[in-house]
């Protein structure tokens, strides 16, 4: 048990800078405010390519106020409209140097890289920070509890490692569409529909873009979920969370049509636990209409649970989302 303690810790607690908080009273009108008094400021960080704007402290009524930064290709212009792509634990994204592990996935290189060689639309990237405190409850798919029966629930609470189990992921999502998104596509060149907005995370954040896409369906296109956490909290035996995941997955996924998903996953360190359940996801996305030409559920043989590994594979998800259209 002590070895899985060690894993839930570095599964809930590492993902973060130490962000200074600020009380979640504002409204989108505060919001609007501080765009206009030029928060969204350019950050002084060694890039591959292009520039990073931040709001320091985006005020929210549904999460804790935390960092927002937008990721702006070189040369960047009004006069393009770009794609939108939203990521989970953003202050993993860019810089190594700053980070806890010292490891980021490289999304300036890739998205420069892809661009360039017009493998991709052009598209900008939207990078919410997490808290390390409380990133389980933001990202965990919340509503999945609800599947989990009532006698297991005790359970489940107590794998989390949560203190106080407060699930908020219904309004980290209420947070990124109803907050985030319209000032997003006021304030930058941005195309504002579905096909044109995707989102993306690893590990908890996976499970987060998969519910983002479940209970967004007209606001997502697609979504990359990179080595996602079906097991829920600790990887134990007799665990009902995956089965509680996957029966709202089964229940709310979108059918297949107007979507692209992403799944992949690893098979060492905590990705060790997750190739028993990819018959799982590949029997849903089967059951909702997905083919191969809109859905994957790669393996990658030898990879583990870390930035490093996410950044060597992060051209595929980019690739398989946001591929250059020929039309």
């Amino acid at each position: 048990m002590r070895y899985y303690t060690i894993i839930c810790l570095l599964l809930i607690l590492p993902f973060s800078c130490k962000n200074k908080q600020v009380d979640s009273v504002s409204t989108k009108e505060t919001n609007n405010k501080q765009l206009e008094t030029k928060e969204f400021v350019e950050l002084n960080v060694k890039l591959s390519a292009g520039k990073i704007l931040r709001l320091e402290a985006f005020l929210s009524n549904f999460i804790k106020s935390r960092p927002v930064d937008v990721w702006l290709p070189e040369n960047y212009s009004p006069n393009k409209i770009y794609n939108v792509l939203y990521m989970h634990d953003g202050q993993m994204l860019f810089d190594g140097p700053s980070t806890w592990n010292k490891q980021e996935w490289k999304v300036d290189e890739w998205a420069t890289k892809l661009m360039l060689e017009e493998k991709t639309e052009n598209f900008i990237v939207v990078a919410i920070h997490n808290i390390a405190e409380i990133r389980w409850e933001d990202l965990f798919p919340q509503k999945s509890f609800e599947f989990i029966p009532e006698e297991e629930r005790v359970q489940v609470k107590s794998l989390s490692g949560s203190k106080e189990f407060k699930l908020n992921g219904d309004n980290y999502l209420r947070f990124i569409v109803k907050e985030l998104k319209p000032i997003i596509d006021s304030s930058f060149s941005v195309h504002k529909g579905r096909d044109n907005t995707f989102i993306m995370g690893s590990s908890m954040g996976g499970l987060m873009t998969m519910y983002a896409i479940s209970e967004y369906p007209e606001i997502f296109g697609g979504g990359a979920c990179l080595s996602t956490h079906w097991v829920g909290a600790l990887p134990v035996d007799k665990n009902p969370f995956p089965e509680g995941i996957f029966s709202y997955m089964e229940q709310n996924f979108p059918l297949a049509g107007k979507h692209k998903i992403y799944f992949d996953y690893g098979n060492e360190t905590l990705d060790a636990h997750y190739p028993q359940y990819a018959p799982e996801v590949d029997r849903i996305l089967k059951l909702k209409g997905y083919t191969d030409v809109d859905s994957r559920n790669l393996f990658f043989e030898g990879t583990n649970h870390s930035e490093n590994s996410w950044n060597q594979r992060l051209d595929i998800p980019l690739t398989f989302l946001l591929e250059k259209r020929t039309d």
